[in-house]
């Protein structure tokens, strides 16, 4: 997620409900568990990338690079990142959906896109931590809700058969999709209040984003700045909390699913990095409007034909 100055395009972003594609930096000494909370990110980063790296060698790599898989994963990591990217979320909707149609079982797809988010969300978090845009109190309120929601949910998905849950993981899909798209059309009402209910909204949102690949985004933070709440402040809080939530949802599926997405989470980290600098020409390129139709247009549809493929053709 870019951070930059004020500007139009960070003014239509507030008005359809999205993170601010331009926010101020305030500048603001972090508080010393969020500077812990940074501290970690980047261990568990740097261990992951070292576990990733000692599990390589030639014949891995040779064979990894003349994988299908491997490939449609890097195609499908571009995408959710430029779309991530261009609108704040969205990244695990817009992977899940494709790695469902590829025919990947709902606990592999959503195991997959959470260990390669563990990457994105880290960074992101971390660079928000740094331009001040992270409010203690709302990180905290969302944390240890968030993790158990996303516990629960990749319990709940690895613990039935995939085959049963498609349909209805798919039927999720659909019903975000269309909410995502439905944001096109619509407007913010202001409001004032305090928002309550945090920590039941973000047991909610791991929940859902464990159990159908993806969702913490759009529900977290859409709620979270339709109450009231100052969206730089939100997005940054939200944005950082989901990294602990990807963590937690990662862990659970590598201990209840087994670690055989590899070649899915390589395609994906591979992929997203090279969308990095195509994400950022479509934030300062196409409107957000535009990209939020055209969005919740594609999620909405392929999950239609993955949903309209199971009830008449299975």
């Amino acid at each position: 997620m870019k951070i930059r100055a004020p500007g139009p395009l960070s003014t239509e972003h507030a008005q359809l409900g999205l993170p601010p594609a331009e926010a101020s930096a305030s500048g603001e000494a972090a508080h010393p568990v969020l500077n812990a909370a940074a501290w970690f990110t980047l261990a568990v980063i740097a261990a992951l990338s070292l576990y990733l790296f000692s599990r390589l060698n030639v014949q891995i790599v040779l064979e990894t690079l003349h994988s299908g898989p491997f490939w449609g994963a890097v195609a499908v990591g571009f995408f959710a990142q430029a779309v991530d990217g261009a609108l704040g979320m969205a990244y695990g909707v817009t992977a899940t959906t494709f790695l469902l149609g590829a025919g990947a079982s709902p606990a592999a797809a959503s195991a997959s896109v959470h260990i390669a988010e563990i990457f994105t969300t880290g960074f992101s978090g971390v660079a928000h931590l740094k331009y001040g845009n992270v409010n203690r109190r709302l990180f905290l309120r969302l944390l240890v809700p968030g993790i158990l929601g996303a516990v629960l949910g990749a319990i709940f998905i690895t613990q039935f058969d995939g085959r049963v849950l498609k349909p209805y993981v798919t039927a999720y899909l659909l019903l975000m999709g269309v909410y995502i798209l439905s944001k096109a059309f619509r407007k913010l009402r202001a409001r004032t209040d305090e928002p309550a209910h945090v920590g039941k909204l973000a047991a909610f949102g791991g929940f859902v984003d464990a159990a159908g690949g993806g969702g913490w985004g759009p529900v977290v933070t859409s709620t979270l700045v339709g109450s009231g709440r100052d969206p730089r402040t939100t997005i940054g809080s939200v944005n950082f909390a989901e990294f602990f939530i990807t963590v937690a949802t990662a862990g659970a599926f590598t201990l209840l699913a087994g670690p055989g997405t590899w070649v899915l989470v390589a395609g994906l980290v591979v992929g997203g990095l090279f969308a990095a600098p195509f994400a950022a020409l479509l934030c300062r390129r196409l409107r957000a409007r535009t990209l939020l139709i055209a969005v919740g247009l594609l999620i909405s549809l392929l999950s239609a034909y993955n949903l309209g493929s199971f009830l008449f053709f299975s």
